[in-house]
């Protein structure tokens, strides 16, 4: 079992030791800690067992799909773009406290992403499902580099019994040229594929849903059923943009197709339609968008770009909603990505499901009715790993592919062992040496103990991980024939800034990075783990940032951890 924990924010304490002394090109890391301390949460207490906050999977989680088997388990997944492994799995009892059991895309065969982008390619919105027909997991999603760089099916399937097992080998589905894949299995026995096709043909950001029909058997879409039902948005006059993710469901007697629209930026919303033929005509409702949060401008702690949502009836009967938002900094940026909320669905007397009437604001905190909270993954929390196990826990992630290569829980135990690879966090192709988990919070401090003596071009930290051109290290190093500590600023091509330097002379030591409010980073070290030494101070976290009015490089949030490289000049 791996020795991590998530552990009340008072608890949190740092120790640090490692057992023997690395080699030259190898740094020991031990004891990562991860405390998050945003004032919000502190200012608004939870007064019910049964309250949580929103997001209830804070940090980036985009593309949030849920679902139920109808015995009482949930399992959510959400995207992961050009890093490793593919589409984390949580699975929750109660809807408040989710787990994350592991991953779909484990293996280099269901996970082909050499020379993808970090943030721009790689596996785009997951969504799973239950088929209680054939009593068999679905998940389905679209590797866009496979499609657009290889010119191949990049729709994918893989299924299982047993979700918190292993997922089979994908299968790729000819004649999907589109993205946002999801499945619907009617009570008929059978199965359906929708995706958007993005055409920029009528009006810029002209998209379109396709329906086919899938066959269970052969795991392949009747192409020949193909067919548009739901063009250009929910008001076509208006000219919307970006119709997609979408989700079909069937309850009171219709078929109801729910959309994304607008962007996944200021504009984001979610729209309904819909039928009581499941080939339509979809007809959308006259009071959409169903949630949105477009038109409540600049909020201190407000949540902006909410949409791409799904819906579910939990094992009571009642109706919930998931869905992605962001809470930017300033109304202007944010570095942690598009977080998962959930909240419940209401329907109208004419039934029509509804998440948020226009003009209200997703609330800080949910009530889940029989729910009570353990131990949370949202709102304030620690986590600390002392790397005790022989595969890490699955929070963490890596570019592209595995990376095992170049690192190891087992030359030290009780220690990461990484070895300073030619390969930088900037190259387009394999993986670095470098682990990282999702930062979570505006207010944080991460930190790690560290063991490594620098020579040449070795270098190894701490980095934050936006993408290949945004970064930051915070990099022990060799500098005028002795160790010194760097902060530096990656950017275009791998290029390195040095922001500070201090010379340092005893080693190991523990390397921290934080952040008051998440509008900018302090570096620090320390030797015993209580006092600190700043290095710089004052960094600019927009660099990270994703700006929201379109200018992005990246889709995903900001990574965490230790990396280690002898690429960096």
């Amino acid at each position: 079992m791996n020795r991590s924990f998530v552990v009340p924010i008072t608890l949190c304490i740092l120790v640090g030791c490692t057992t023997s002394r690395p080699h030259t090109d190898e740094a020991l890391f031990s004891h990562f800690v991860y405390n998050g301390h945003d004032a919000v949460y502190d200012q608004n207490p939870l007064t019910s067992p049964s309250q949580a906050y929103n997001p209830i999977l804070p940090g980036w989680h985009s593309d949030p799909s849920v679902c139920a088997d109808g015995k009482g388990n949930y399992y959510l997944v959400t995207s992961t773009f050009g890093l490793y492994p593919g589409v984390p799995l949580y699975h929750s009892r109660d809807l408040m406290n989710w787990r994350q059991v592991g991953s779909i895309l484990t293996r280099p065969e269901q996970l082909p992403l050499d020379g993808q982008n970090i943030g721009k390619e790689g596996i785009y919105a997951a969504s799973i499902f239950y088929n209680p027909g054939n009593a068999t997991y679905y998940m389905i999603t679209t590797n866009m580099g496979r499609m657009t760089h290889e010119y191949k099916p990049g729709t994918l399937v893989v299924k299982t019994a047993d979700p918190e097992s292993d997922w089979s080998d994908p299968v790729y589905l000819e004649n999907m040229g589109g993205i946002d894949p999801s499945m619907f299995f009617d009570e008929d026995g059978r199965a359906y594929v929708l995706y958007c096709r993005m055409h920029n043909r009528e009006c810029p950001g002209h998209n379109s849903i396709i329906m086919q029909e899938y066959d269970l058997e052969a795991d392949s879409v009747i192409t020949s059923t193909a067919k548009v039902i739901a063009d250009k948005g929910a008001k076509p006059a208006d000219q919307p943009m970006c119709l997609e993710g979408p989700h079909l469901y069937k309850a009171n007697g219709y078929y109801y197709l729910l959309c994304a629209e607008g962007g996944t930026e200021l504009g984001h919303s979610e729209v309904v339609f819909r039928s009581r033929d499941i080939w339509g005509p979809y007809v959308a409702w006259d009071k959409n968008p169903i949630l949105t949060q477009r038109t409540l401008g600049e909020r201190e702690n407000g949540v902006y770009c909410t949409g791409h949502a799904d819906i579910f009836q939990d094992q009571d009967g009642r109706w919930w909603s998931t869905f992605l938002g962001t809470r930017m900094i300033d109304g202007q940026y944010e570095n942690l990505g598009r977080e998962t909320f959930l909240m419940p669905l209401q329907w109208t007397a004419d039934g029509w499901p509804r998440i948020l009437e226009d003009g209200q604001e997703v609330p800080m905190v949910v009530d889940i009715p029989g729910a009570e909270r353990q131990a949370p993954t949202f709102g304030n929390f620690s986590v600390i790993d002392d790397f005790a196990d022989t595969e890490l826990a699955p929070y963490w992630m890596t570019v592209r592919n595995d990376a095992r290569d170049k690192y190891s829980l087992t030359e030290s135990p009780g220690a990461l062992t990484m070895r300073c690879d030619s390969l930088t966090a900037s190259a387009i192709n394999s993986a670095p040496a470098f682990i990282g988990r999702k930062l979570q919070h505006h207010s944080f401090d991460a930190s790690v103990h560290i063991d490594f003596t620098p020579t040449g071009d070795n270098k190894a930290g701490l980095l934050l991980l936006k993408s290949e051109d945004r970064q930051y290290f915070f990099a022990l190093a060799y500098q005028d024939r002795s160790p010194a500590l760097h902060v530096l600023k990656i950017s275009n091509g791998g290029k390195a800034e040095k922001i500070a330097s201090t010379p340092v002379k005893a080693i190991p030591m523990d390397l921290r990075i934080s952040s008051a409010d998440g509008r900018a980073f302090d570096f620090a070290y320390s030797h015993n783990g209580e006092d600190w030494i700043e290095v710089a101070s004052g960094v600019p976290a927009s660099y990270l940032a994703t700006n929201v009015f379109g200018t992005a490089d990246s889709y995903t949030g900001t990574l965490i951890g230790p990396y280690a490289t002898s690429g960096l000049k």
